[in-house]
């Protein structure tokens, strides 16, 4: 299938799911999602791989340049409406946590770049992202995070283990009860 139908597919599904939240029957693309934050306790986290890359500003992220810090690393795309949806949520809570030991790093999924520059000049988020075009940085965390949703949310804590997982856009009490949990563990 052409690259041009896969986004158009993806934006008629809501990204992580069609408009009501649930999968339609025998649709395989999509991974519902509720945005509601699942919480894995410390013996069952696993370590989150390492993620680097180009971020959109022209300079590189990583999540070991975040080593000892809770990191809160979102994967979306601007062609997803649900991603749109929860942008203000994200920065809001990466403004209100920023200098409390937690740092915000995006993930740019699929997407042109223009477009991807072209949301963050509207929806300024404060933190940078990482521009991940082929897909990899999501790929490293294939079977925490499906591929088709996005999008999704990891939460990372202090050791580096993955603390947290929404998938589908977060909500603020969730996220930001979430983080706090984390931060303060």
């Amino acid at each position: 299938m052409p690259l041009s139908l896969v986004l158009l597919a993806l934006l008629a599904g809501g990204c992580a799911g069609n408009q009501s939240g649930q999968p339609e029957a025998g649709d395989t693309r999509f991974v519902a999602g509720d945005g509601k934050m699942q919480v894995f306790a410390a013996a069952d986290r696993k370590p989150a791989p390492a993620v680097e890359g180009p971020t959109l500003d022209g300079g590189t992220a990583s999540l070991t340049a975040h080593k000892g810090k809770v990191v809160v690393l979102n994967f979306w795309a601007s062609w997803c409406g649900p991603c749109r949806a929860e942008a203000p949520v994200l920065k809001e809570v990466a403004a209100k946590t920023k200098g409390t030991g937690v740092e915000f790093v995006g993930v740019d999924f699929k997407d042109r770049q223009a477009d991807a520059l072209a949301f963050e000049r509207t929806e300024q988020p404060g933190y940078p992202s990482i521009f991940d075009q082929p897909g990899k940085v999501a790929l490293a965390f294939q079977g925490t995070v499906p591929p088709a949703a996005i999008p999704s949310t990891l939460i990372i804590d202090k050791q580096g283990r993955i603390a947290a997982r929404a998938l589908g856009a977060v909500k603020y009490t969730d996220l930001m009860d979430t983080v706090t949990k984390v931060r303060d563990e």
